[in-house]
């Protein structure tokens, strides 16, 4: 099975194709978010260096979040132009799922990823026998309650941390966790994307081409604008 792999939730653009689990082609960059300007000739490169073309590719994956708005917007809206145009089975891969595949030793794994304010988009998963299984589901949430909520259940287990939340409140977490393991490898990486997006199509036949964002936090233009309404109609009450 040949897989495209692309992925744009952060500054990092990233495509990848994989036949099965082997790595053919990988072009991850910090491009800074210019991800509609860069994407298609990366696509263009990485079906160059395989001489493959997009007839070839049985499975397009994608990151659908959580992530840049605009840039989650951009990797689904060519995912499913791909699909569309050739009837390809796609499928879209949390972000926070990506970056546990980061981890290849067995238990605990607590993906995070910064959203500022003290905040983070936040998920644990259990990794054994090479399966990445799902504990808790992605959400957005306060650093000191996602730290609460592990320490409820598990107070007793080690731990391994990954993604840029894990750098951003490194000392919260190992004051809270004193046997916590941080990962070297923080970034999304769009060949970890495509090996999730393998294992949950094979595991589940997910063939789609209703592909939705993963938004677990209001854009901040909509969060400005429904602040600013909210002070208007409170200053029209005074």
């Amino acid at each position: 099975m040949n897989i495209l792999s692309i992925d744009t939730a952060s500054d990092i653009c990233g495509v990848s194709i994989l036949e099965n689990k082997i790595l053919l082609c990988n072009l991850d960059s910090n491009t800074g978010r210019t991800h509609s300007e860069n994407l298609m000739p990366f696509i263009q490169t990485a079906f160059e260096k395989t001489r493959l073309h997009l007839k070839d590719i049985d499975l397009i994956v994608c990151d659908d979040g959580p992530g840049s708005f605009t840039g989650i917007r951009i990797g689904i809206a060519t995912a499913k132009a791909f699909h569309d145009s050739l009837d390809i089975p796609c499928i879209g891969i949390s972000s926070l799922e990506t970056l546990a595949y980061n981890i290849k030793n067995d238990g605990l794994i607590c993906s995070l990823i910064d959203c500022k304010h003290s905040s983070c988009y936040f998920a644990l998963y259990q990794l054994e026998n090479s399966i990445y299984k799902e504990i808790i589901s992605p959400s957005a949430n306060s650093i000191e309650n996602i730290c609460n909520t592990l320490n409820n259940s598990y107070a007793d287990k080690e731990i391994t941390f990954v993604g840029d939340g894990s750098l951003a409140y490194r000392d919260i977490l190992k004051n809270n966790f004193s046997s916590a393991i941080f990962a070297i490898e923080n970034n999304l990486n769009s060949y970890n994307l495509g090996l999730a997006g393998l294992y949950e199509f094979t595991k589940s036949n997910n063939i789609s081409s209703e592909l939705l964002p993963l938004y677990l936090k209001k854009p901040q233009a909509q969060r400005l604008l429904e602040e600013k309404n909210n002070l208007e109609r409170c200053d029209g009450h005074v």
